[in-house]
């Protein structure tokens, strides 16, 4: 597939080889940038990757598209949206992620979280809490 999508931009392009090339894979669980370590999460989409974010003592966990609106996929972890692929996959990487955000009080950042996008996550009963910080541009 990246020789299929080299062709393509490519063909229109040929100043985009060069970034072409500077594109490198990484396995799930890898350090992909000094404390950015990526998180296999599938189940939304083959591939799919949360990450792990450390600085110092602190840490976050970028969600992706594992939980879309915390309102729904968080409080109602079981549920399975039409756009995830995998929707068992989907929910046990669901679990897996928000568990260890709450164990590990790590910051959460979701690409589908209402503004600031960024919080806490809690366990509930039947499912987990969303609490949402004040809006900081720094972890």
């Amino acid at each position: 597939m990246a020789a299929d999508l080299a062709i393509v931009l490519t063909r229109d392009n040929p100043e985009d080889r060069e970034a072409i090339e500077d594109v490198r894979r990484y396995a799930p669980g890898r350090e992909v940038a000094p404390g950015i370590t990526s998180i296999a999460a599938y189940g939304h989409t083959p591939g799919h990757t949360a990450f792990a974010v450390a600085s110092g003592n602190d840490s976050m966990l970028v969600l992706s598209d594992t939980s879309f609106h915390p309102s729904l996929f968080a409080r109602n972890p079981e549920w399975q949206g039409v756009f995830d692929l995998d929707g068992s996959m989907a929910v046990d990487t669901r679990k897996k992620l928000l568990d260890r955000a709450a164990a590990d009080r790590m910051l959460v950042q979701g690409y589908h979280f209402p503004f600031p996008a960024s919080g806490y996550i809690g366990r509930e009963s039947k499912g987990y809490n969303f609490v949402p910080v004040m809006w900081q541009p720094s972890l």
